[in-house]
């Protein structure tokens, strides 16, 4: 079944998403500082000006007063392509960090995300020469590409944080024996990319792998795309063990969500565990009793509808 591109023309905020006052302020401020770290890597990575220049316009807009909301808008017209050689650097830029500061073959996983057109997305402004890439997603199955480079030394990374007794012996037979029904599911875009772009993003990668289990040429193919699992590798800031509760409802700041997709999927799944990131730290007021963290999550296939469901209704009701 052909996939058309979606397209979003419309006057889209750029806001975080958060869940509490508290939440806000914070992720307003990381933002600022995430928007300013990006750039940076982009003009490491030779991301081209025009797409730069976007960057920097959301950038100021983020870095609005603390105490004030951003009501402003900006214009842009994004669009939803599959995947192509051409996106090589974009991509590699998004995920400069996915695997904390590891040094791993990167570009190895990059190839593997381009090369399968099928099933997997990327979000980039309509009609843009610039050709910069706003967002990736896809899933990989761990066991159609065991065997590449990038993909053993990520089950290698996967293994060696996780020191929870409880937790290894479930990791160990996604990486192993269940490798196979595993997908990998990778999500990754430019800070302040709007959030109501969420939805039909995970909607067009869910709908996608269904269509890969009717269309794919082979039956190896098709049943590569017959996933079980989902596992997802992302960060958020949590609260400092140490720091005292000030209040009733400072248990729900506990974690402050950098993708508010990740709040969902973190419910939803069937076991998870947290590991210590390298990356540097947000150094400011309102994240000092916050750490920034890694976190693994497992969800089963069968719970994707329900992630579907309330990824809208967060989307549609924040």
């Amino acid at each position: 079944m052909p996939r058309k591109p979606a397209r979003h023309h419309r006057l889209l905020p750029v806001r975080p998403l958060t869940f509490s006052p508290f939440a806000r302020s914070v992720a307003r401020v990381a933002t600022a500082y995430l928007v300013k770290h990006y750039m940076h890597n982009a003009v490491q990575q030779s991301a081209g000006d025009e797409f730069k220049e976007k960057l920097k316009i959301i950038g100021r807009h983020s870095e609005s007063s603390e105490d004030e909301e951003f009501d402003g808008v900006v214009q842009a017209d994004f669009a939803f392509f599959d995947p192509k050689p051409d996106d090589f650097h974009g991509v590699k830029t998004l995920l400069q960090s996915y695997l904390d500061n590891k040094q791993w073959d990167l570009s190895g996983f990059v190839d593997l995300i381009l090369g399968q057109t099928t099933v997997g997305t990327v979000v980039k402004l309509e009609d843009d020469e610039d050709n910069g890439v706003f967002s990736i997603i896809t899933a990989l199955n761990l066991g159609r590409y065991k065997d590449h480079k990038c993909i053993t030394e990520l089950k290698e990374f996967l293994l060696n944080i996780c020191h929870e007794k409880d937790k290894i012996g479930n990791l160990r037979s996604l990486l192993g024996d269940e490798a196979q029904k595993v997908g990998l599911l990778v999500s990754q875009c430019v800070v302040n990319l709007p959030p109501e772009l969420l939805p039909p993003l995970y909607d067009a990668l869910f709908d996608e792998i269904s269509w890969a289990t009717e269309d794919e040429p082979t039956e190896e193919l098709r049943n590569s795309f017959r996933f079980k699992f989902y596992l997802v590798v992302s960060k958020f800031y949590k609260k400092n063990a140490n720091q005292k509760r000030s209040s009733s409802t400072d248990k729900d700041e506990a974690f402050v969500y950098i993708k508010p997709e990740d709040e969902i999927l973190h419910k939803l799944s069937m076991w998870s565990f947290l590991f210590p990131l390298q990356t540097q730290q947000v150094a400011t007021h309102e994240l000092k009793n916050y750490q920034l963290t890694g976190i693994v999550m497992a969800v089963k296939a069968e719970d994707i509808s329900s992630f579907r469901q309330q990824l809208h209704a967060l989307i549609n009701g924040s």
